[in-house]
């Protein structure tokens, strides 16, 4: 084993991995994928958050200004663009769709196939103001005297508890950040487990190990991997809130930084928490056949942390969310979520943070002895009790 010191071999081998990894096809697949996915979600939510908008056509005839219909409009804020047309124009234009719908005669409503029920109830208003107006004219009564008796302030909120206006917003960025953190977790920590299992297999570790010790090793690959995905997490951080504030599906960055924070931080939390966890796991065996089976504990908990995180979502008030909030490593998909949307308390993320750094480093401790104990073995599954002693392949194969 060469002269180097821990700090020092870690250190290469975690540039190796980043060297290594990062010109690999299913790196740069991953971030492109990963990246359409996020825009896709931004693009989706742009269409369906925008703002309605009709085409309606007014006929002389049918007692209604064109007034009435734009000031509903502008006090419902739908977008309304009104128009006089002649009755054969707005036959004509409701067939082609140029017109969503046209008031053609007093009380009559013509549409192509149906009226849509966001302008329904805009046109009957607009109606009823114009035939309500029209009949106390009839009466010698003023309608701008009736309009300005009922022309009351509206009732002024004062709130106990006020919701934050932000909080739907920031919850909104940290859903999308949930699936994000819950597949670079499980996609960075299956991908520790696999390099080791290729290192196994291909006999590289052996000749690794005859220049740095196994935990240098261990930490290294840990290290080089999770700074990968702190890149491409960043990366897609970066484009996702840029198309975000573009399109003005985010309104401020303000609104975004929390959670964006809140998702960094905890992907750096949870992975070391994964990564070494599935390390120790993958030392086990040689044939990527078998990793699924050793590793399928650690995913089921992401798994069952990430519908946690959206259960909580929807049940802010419960104890139960509270505590999945706190409780490695549950916490670490749970928390970003209650931190953007408002309901943890000030304590939460401070108590999360602490038990989960206390969690990890308990677990690398366990889990380079692991490592230690099972990387050189080969051939089947080495059972926890041969990896935790440590044992040299020829005598766990005495034992055996």
């Amino acid at each position: 084993m060469s002269g180097l010191s821990f700090s020092q071999a870690a250190r290469l081998v975690a540039q190796r991995e980043v060297v290594q990894r990062g010109k690999d096809k299913s790196f740069l697949i991953s971030l492109g994928i990963t990246l359409a996915i996020v825009l896709a979600i931004i693009g989706i939510n742009k269409v369906a958050s925008g703002a309605d908008s009709y085409d309606v056509g007014v006929v002389q005839g049918s007692g209604v200004p064109v007034a009435a219909v734009q000031a509903v409009g502008r006090a419902s804020g739908v977008e309304l663009h009104v128009s006089d047309v002649s009755a054969e124009q707005a036959t004509a234009r409701v067939r082609s769709g140029d017109l969503d719908a046209a008031l053609t005669a007093p009380g009559t409503v013509l549409v192509h196939k149906k009226l849509s029920g966001t302008l329904r109830p805009l046109l009957e208003q607009a109606n009823t103001q114009a035939v309500g107006a029209s009949r106390l004219r009839d009466k010698g009564i003023d309608p701008a005297q009736v309009s300005s008796a009922f022309d009351v302030p509206a009732l002024s909120v004062r709130a106990q508890d006020p919701v934050d206006k932000n909080a739907d917003e920031r919850t909104k960025v940290a859903t999308v950040g949930t699936f994000l953190l819950y597949g670079q977790l499980i996609g960075y920590a299956m991908w520790v487990a696999l390099g080791i299992v290729e290192e196994k297999s291909s006999r590289v570790v052996e000749l690794l190990l005859s220049t740095v010790s196994a935990r240098a090793l261990l930490a290294g690959k840990v290290v080089g991997i999770g700074l990968l995905g702190l890149v491409q997490l960043l990366l897609i951080a970066a484009v996702g809130l840029g198309a975000a504030l573009a399109t003005g599906t985010v309104e401020g960055t303000s609104n975004a930084i929390v959670p964006i924070a809140m998702v960094l931080g905890w992907f750096l939390l949870g992975y070391a928490f994964y990564s070494v966890a599935y390390a120790a796991a993958a030392a086990r065996v040689s044939r990527q056949e078998d990793l699924q089976n050793v590793t399928t504990p650690m995913t089921l908990v992401i798994v069952a942390s990430f519908f946690g995180a959206l259960w909580a979502g929807s049940h802010a008030d419960s104890p139960v969310a509270r505590v999945l909030g706190v409780v490695p490593p549950f916490s670490a998909l749970v928390n970003p979520q209650r931190v953007s949307s408002g309901d943890a308390a000030g304590w939460e993320t401070p108590l999360a943070v602490v038990l989960m750094l206390a969690v990890i480093a308990g677990l690398v401790v366990v889990a380079a002895r692991l490592y230690e104990g099972a990387v050189l073995h080969s051939g089947s599954v080495v059972s926890w009790r041969t990896a935790w002693g440590g044992r040299t392949p020829a005598a766990a194969s005495r034992e055996s």
